[in-house]
């Protein structure tokens, strides 16, 4: 018996690499060890991405780079042959403002001054790595300045009126005067970039960066409406500039994933969207690796309405009805009906308040939880409970 173990995070939790770990621990516990498990631990594009990255056979590096308020962090960075996998995250994560790191919520101050400074920096170190092809996963940031901060870490200069460099943050954008590309980074010419994200919001306006996911980064209303203003600005700059190295800054590409950072990266960076989840579901290969399988367990921490647009899940089960493998889900809490995860291709969904209805012990105890579900995973396969699946403990080996 093959099974695939195939999920995102569980966030606040456990890492995708962890999720398959103790999942896997207890499917051998109730079939007696000897199921082959296959673990492939995945994303949608933002958080993960990385780990989903070194779980497919990239190699895991470091550059110490610019946090979100500029203190020095230590962010890593994915690596196979010539291409890199960034997570933004790690360099300009919301998880890295001091004020977060220490379990409270970031400010207005945070919110305005946060730069994607190190990102920039992380993809320098990418090509000093010989990497010339990138996929940046964007998520989770903390940052609202529409990416200015990763062309900064890449040698673009933001000038206000008097030709002084203005200071890191979206806020200083309402001075931008001009963009001085003279030093920016010239092996980006031989370089492709893939953003990976699953947000599609516009950047400016009722629906743009500052408005939807400032105020998740510590911004006011009014600091809401500081932002936008200064990110329209920076889009006026940025379509009136001379020279835009490789970039399509005059068709307005208005992505305003990661803070703006998606905005950057198709406006100067010529970078491609696409959907998170296909993207790592393609460097990882998992359809090849589906070859065989009798049953494919994917999930998340939350498993309801939003998981169906789109995210991880989905994108497993997709690549799993295509080889015509069943699927469940396993998940920290769900609000799916019945009918809901039928028609979303998962025979069963597993979820941890099924065992503990307490959502913080949920979290808290999510490892040996999910190893309960796990045994209880074997039992069906045991009992024949999935289409298309083992019908005996014989034929599990138990």
């Amino acid at each position: 018996m093959r099974i695939v173990i195939a999920p995102d995070k569980f966030k606040g939790s456990l890492s995708a690499p962890e999720v398959c770990a103790h999942l896997e621990k207890g499917l051998q516990r109730g079939a007696g060890g000897n199921l082959d498990v296959v673990r492939i631990p995945v994303a949608d594009g933002g958080e993960g991405t990385l780990d989903a990255a070194v779980g497919s056979g990239f190699t895991r590096r470091t550059a110490t780079v610019a946090g979100p308020l500029g203190q020095p962090v230590e962010a890593d960075f994915a690596v196979r042959d010539h291409e890199a996998v960034i997570e933004m995250a790690t360099a300009s994560g919301l998880a890295l403002v001091p004020q977060v790191a220490r379990g409270g919520r970031p400010d207005s101050a945070s919110a305005l001054t946060a730069t994607s400074l190190g990102t920039g920096q992380l993809i320098r170190a990418a090509l000093d790595g010989g990497c010339r092809r990138m996929v940046l996963g964007v998520g989770g940031s903390a940052n609202t300045d529409g990416g200015a901060g990763l062309l900064q870490g890449l040698g673009a200069r933001f000038l206000d009126s008097r030709n002084n460099e203005l200071p890191p943050g979206g806020a200083a954008l309402a001075n931008l005067h001009s963009i001085d590309f003279t030093h920016f980074e010239p092996r980006l010419v031989d370089s492709r970039f893939v953003l990976a994200s699953d947000v599609d919001n516009p950047l400016l306006g009722a629906s743009g960066a500052a408005a939807i996911f400032g105020p998740q980064k510590g911004a006011t209303q009014q600091d809401v409406d500081v932002l936008d203003a200064a990110l329209a600005r920076f889009v006026e700059v940025l379509r009136q500039g001379d020279r835009i190295p490789r970039g399509q800054g005059r068709r307005s590409p208005r992505r305003g994933a990661a803070g703006g950072v998606g905005y950057a990266a198709i406006a100067a960076l010529a970078a491609t969207r696409r959907p998170g989840i296909d993207v790592v579901l393609e460097f990882t290969g998992l359809a090849d690796r589906l070859a065989g399988a009798d049953l494919v367990i994917t999930g998340e921490g939350s498993l309801d309405e939003q998981s169906l647009l789109g995210k991880t899940p989905m994108g497993v089960a997709r690549a799993a009805a295509a080889r015509g493998i069943p699927v469940v889900a396993v998940c920290g809490r769900t609000t799916l009906e019945e009918g809901q995860a039928a028609a979303a291709g998962f025979g069963e969904v597993y979820a941890l308040t099924g065992l503990e209805s307490d959502v913080n012990r949920c979290i808290a105890e999510a490892a040996p939880l999910l190893e309960q579900l796990g045994t209880q995973i074997s039992g069906k396969l045991a009992a024949g409970g999935f289409a298309g699946t083992a019908r005996t403990k014989e034929d599990l080996r138990v």
